[in-house]
């Protein structure tokens, strides 16, 4: 009788941004497949979730995937918090995406910084003063520029053992900054990979002591460095072979009628990053252009290169964002649009 590890990963009612929690069981002659992933239930007042004597919620497996970072038939599996009558719980942002299908295609571009918890600063600041300015760091090689680079690697493989659909990883522009990128077919299924992706790192990091910083702008406001954001490539099969630069443009249009929807979802903190300053528009402006990182939108030259046809880059959503809610408020704008 073989037995195998299952780590069941959800999102708390942590406030303002969700945290990820995990625990494990033994499923006996397990198959590997997400449809034999039993329900379980967990206690819902010791993550935020709910207060009072019923504290009972149920996790709904919806992604699994094998756990490279441990032996014996282990796997990580991604589950929605449902309530105990089987409904989706009001933390759990996945059941509003409104998409069934993989029409919609999204990839987001991860960043996070490194942080020493003994210096409460990102690697590669020097205690009690600031390194060198912002230039040499973005995709830097050696010592002097690259920091945490063993953390990057080794979660970079495990994301690829897992069977994500990892597409790369860089170094930021700032010390003890770093990116990596997720592709997939499907609004939901994206969010799946970025959830997990995030859990295999934060799990690497803590082998070595290390914090992942989610905070879009952890150095401050003011500070000359980039933040960290989760720009959003999204397309649909229309944007992808429509040849018409009229569809981006009231694709684009439609966007900007919804800022408000679009930033209360796009991660807290988000104003101090969005501040028309280090590649970023103004969170008080809306705006679209062809290979402008200054703009809300970017359309990217590719799209246009291919007559029209492709992609757009959503730079606003901040690296601590749900990619659940920013999937979900991208598809919805996109079918107001009328362009799918």
């Amino acid at each position: 009788m073989s037995k195998s590890k299952l780590e069941y990963i959800w999102l708390d009612g942590s406030q303002p941004t969700q945290a990820l929690r995990s625990k494990t069981r033994i499923v006996e002659n397990f198959s590997g497949k997400l449809d034999d992933c039993p329900m379980w239930s967990f206690d819902g007042s010791s993550t935020y979730l709910l207060a009072g004597n019923i504290s009972d919620l149920l996790l709904k497996p919806v992604f699994i995937c094998p756990d490279p970072a441990r032996k014996h038939n282990a796997y990580l599996v991604m589950c929605e918090v449902l309530n105990p009558d089987g409904t989706p719980h009001p933390s759990n942002a996945r059941a509003t995406i409104d998409s069934d299908d993989d029409d919609f295609w999204f990839g987001y571009e991860q960043e996070y910084f490194l942080y020493d918890p003994c210096t409460n600063m990102p690697l590669g600041f020097p205690v009690g003063g600031q390194p060198e300015p912002q230039g040499p760091y973005y995709c830097g090689v050696g010592a002097k520029y690259a920091f945490g680079r063993n953390i990057v690697e080794e979660h970079f493989d495990l994301c690829i053992e897992a069977g994500l659909n990892i597409e790369g990883i860089n170094a930021e522009v700032a010390p003890g900054q770093w990116e990596f990128q997720i592709f997939s077919k499907g609004a939901k299924l994206a969010g799946d990979e970025i959830w997990v992706a995030r859990y295999l790192l934060e799990r690497v990091a803590e082998k070595y002591g290390i914090i992942v910083e989610l905070h879009p702008k952890p150095l401050g406001r003011d500070a000359d460095w980039n933040g960290s954001g989760m720009h959003a490539n999204f397309s649909n099969g229309k944007m992808r072979s429509c040849g018409d630069k009229k569809v981006f443009d009231e694709i684009c249009m439609e966007f900007g009628k919804h800022v408000a929807e679009h930033i209360a979802v796009y991660g807290a903190y988000n104003d101090q990053r969005l501040i028309g300053k280090h590649e970023t528009a103004s969170i008080n402006d809306f705006s679209w252009g062809v290979s402008n990182r200054g703009a809300s939108i970017r359309i990217p030259v590719g799209t246009v290169d291919d007559g029209w046809c492709g992609r757009l880059e959503d730079r606003r959503p901040a690296s601590n964002s749900d990619p659940y809610k920013v999937g979900s408020i991208i598809v919805q704008s996109v079918k107001a649009s009328g362009h799918f």
